[in-house]
């Protein structure tokens, strides 16, 4: 069966999955492969539970005409995604970077919605199976998508953009992320780029940052960019960014200088499709992050900036530096490793731990095995998040009114500090 003939099958049913424990009355399941698991063995509990259809690629579990036989699901997923993006004739906008991607992607959502039906990725679902599934949940109401691209090798963001097809395309910046899988810095800048490769191959628009001189060189010779950032101006940063965009100032809920590039991005956007400024304003300020991501918590009289979503050593160095600034009556600083560093993980662990402990923070915690293995001076390490639970409990309570920053990479789970107040 071609993919023409698949998707005329999936715009009968009433959504869909990869996951039978969210199966719902005719529904299409995908039967994925994971290191673990082979969606195929769940197909008679698919259609148990009320599958319309099931595309399977072993043919031992072709049950019933419901079941749909190809040769790879996960290509036929890709695939089927893109067709679907085709039928939909609507503008796409694709985004990558190092920092800020889902940030900015939300931020972008927000502006837009004000005057347009949009679907933007949800979560962080943005790798070679989110990107399809994003697209497959736009329908006919659909006026904009938003795509975020996620990628920890190269050609990774080549293949999304294959996929999603975008006719706007933003990378947020380059940073040391995912260097174990890209390589190094200029590894990082090659595979992000990518998207910049296909968009100008294709004849696309770019929007670029004109303080990104990185970026406006990487553009130079490409006709089709929208450059933005001039008419944006930070103010105060000390407790939630201060903004000036066309002679109005207002207040965001986002901390972090380090921010500022994220919303300059989706004023720049919404601007473009012609939302109006005061709609741009209202729903930039009252953007409120979560799900971990530079959240500002209040508990047992202490302020925390929980950023415990993500780290890489670009990300922690401006968080370090924006702790820096901020004034408060005890600090306390709360680390844990950073992932996929590779051969520059000694390294990168050590430097930011020298920037952590050059803060004079009241204290300072560091987790992981990778900052274990540093040397510091005044900070403490450790490799058991109960340790660290228990020496924080014990020393919180002689720090009244702390202001507290949490960071560190999705494994090492730090929002659970949050239980211990």
């Amino acid at each position: 069966m071609d993919i023409a003939a698949i998707h005329a099958l999936f715009i009968t049913c009433d959504g869909f999955t990869s996951d039978t424990r969210s199966i719902e009355k005719n529904m299409m399941f995908f039967a994925l492969k994971g290191e673990n698991f082979d969606g195929n063995t769940f197909t008679k509990q698919a259609l148990d539970k009320g599958a319309k259809y099931c595309i399977i690629d072993n043919p031992d579990f072709k049950i019933n005409e419901h079941c749909i036989l190809v040769d790879n699901v996960l290509e036929t997923l890709q695939k089927l995604a893109t067709y679907h993006r085709q039928q939909l004739h609507i503008p796409i906008i694709a985004l990558t970077g190092s920092n800020g991607k889902t940030t900015t992607k939300e931020l972008i959502d927000a502006v837009l919605s004000k005057q347009f039906k949009t679907t933007a990725t949800k979560g962080n679902l943005n790798n070679h199976i989110g990107v399809p599934l994003t697209l497959l949940s736009m329908t006919s109401q659909t006026e904009i998508g938003i795509v975020e691209m996620g990628a920890n090798h190269l050609k990774e963001i080549a293949l999304l953009s294959e996929i999603a097809q975008p006719n706007y395309g933003l990378i947020t910046n380059f940073g040391k992320a995912h260097l174990e899988g890209f390589g190094s810095e200029e590894g990082v800048v090659q595979g992000k780029s990518e998207l910049y490769q296909f968009l100008i191959t294709h004849n696309q628009q770019i929007f670029v940052n004109n303080n990104d001189h990185k970026q406006l060189n990487l553009t130079k010779d490409y006709t089709n960019v929208i450059a933005y950032g001039n008419d944006c101006i930070l103010g105060d940063t000390s407790n939630g960014l201060s903004i000036t965009y066309k002679g109005q100032s207002f207040k965001t809920q986002l901390t972090g200088s380090y921010n500022f590039s994220n919303i300059q991005a989706a004023i720049a956007i919404g601007h473009y499709f012609k939302v109006s400024t005061n709609q741009i304003i209202e729903a930039v300020s009252n953007y409120n992050p979560n799900n971990n991501r530079s959240q500002i918590l209040s508990k047992a009289g202490h302020t925390i900036i929980l950023d415990a979503y993500n780290a890489n050593p670009s990300s922690m160095k401006v968080a370090l530096e924006h702790f820096k600034q901020i004034k408060a009556a005890h600090k306390i600083i709360v680390l844990g490793d950073m992932l996929e560093l590779g051969i520059y993980s000694n390294e990168e662990h050590q430097n930011i731990a020298n920037l952590a402990e050059s803060l004079s923070a009241n204290l300072t915690l560091l987790l992981g095995p990778h900052f274990n293995s540093c040397a510091t001076n005044n900070a403490k390490t450790f490799i058991d998040f109960n340790n660290l639970t228990s020496y924080f409990k014990t020393h919180i309570t002689k720090l009244k009114n702390s202001t507290i920053l949490i960071k560190g990479s999705r494994g090492m789970a730090l929002e659970r500090l949050i239980d211990t107040f």
